[in-house]
């Protein structure tokens, strides 16, 4: 329907079609004003105003090279047209870099930063490092582009279901955390799931049972989110 040049297979960054549409409502810009500033100063001689409707009402995503035109036509930076960042291209597509800055500042050589971010970060500490100051990713953020949330989720689920003592010292590992701090979080993790159960032991109705079994397998699926909001409730 919308002819481009031939690209690698790269999935789309993830797209905010109302923030696109409102940036532009505010420049007082037509999508043929859009179209005709990413054919002339951007070298997309394929973008029609058609295609700009299309990505402002979520029918299609640009690519990563015509989200950062469109960043440009639109004066504002590619992180204002995207949703929440998850891996690492999208973060490092978000601050607006190209792979040579990431693999520069990280010490890697451009080959393999790209294999890394189109598969698993295996960096040094130093690297990671310079990759989370340089993408300024928060402790969650990092955890998740480094490839690590899948390990620290299945620790979670152990310690909340267990003695959660025993799994202070292999997060630890994963999340660099006050030792304190992280106690008190995993503690708080482990009575609010607990608490579920117990409540599920006590409720007489077959049905009030099946709702909290639901609710304690829906605790476990999103431990993380829960870990998370427990470091920062204990942080505060």
């Amino acid at each position: 329907m919308f002819p481009r040049p031939t690209r690698p297979n790269q999935p789309a960054p993830p797209f905010d079609a109302l923030a696109a549409r409102r940036l532009r409502a505010a420049l007082a810009m037509s999508p043929e004003h859009v179209a005709h500033g990413l054919r002339t100063s951007y070298g997309l001689p394929y973008v029609t105003a058609d295609l700009v409707v299309a990505w402002e009402r979520g029918h299609v995503s640009p690519t990563s090279p015509e989200l950062g035109a469109l960043a440009g036509v639109l004066w504002c930076s590619p992180g204002e047209l995207i949703g929440r960042p998850r891996t690492l291209r999208e973060h490092r597509i978000a601050r607006g870099l190209a792979p040579e800055d990431v693999a520069r500042a990280a010490g890697l050589e451009l080959p393999a930063y790209l294999h890394m971010e189109d598969g698993v970060w295996r960096g040094t500490e130093r690297q990671s490092a310079a990759l989370a100051e340089l993408l300024k990713l928060s402790l969650p953020d990092f955890v998740t582009v480094t490839g690590r949330e899948a390990k620290l989720a299945e620790m979670l689920r152990s310690a909340v279901t267990t003695r959660w003592q025993g799994y202070v010292r292999p997060v630890a590992k994963t999340v660099p955390l006050d030792r304190r701090l992280l106690e008190d979080s995993l503690q708080q993790l482990h009575q609010d799931y607990q608490g579920q159960m117990i409540a599920s032991l006590s409720w007489g109705t077959t049905s009030s049972a099946s709702e909290s079994s639901d609710a304690g397998r829906d605790f476990l699926e999103r431990i993380v989110d829960h870990f998370w909001a427990a470091v920062q409730d204990n942080s505060a």
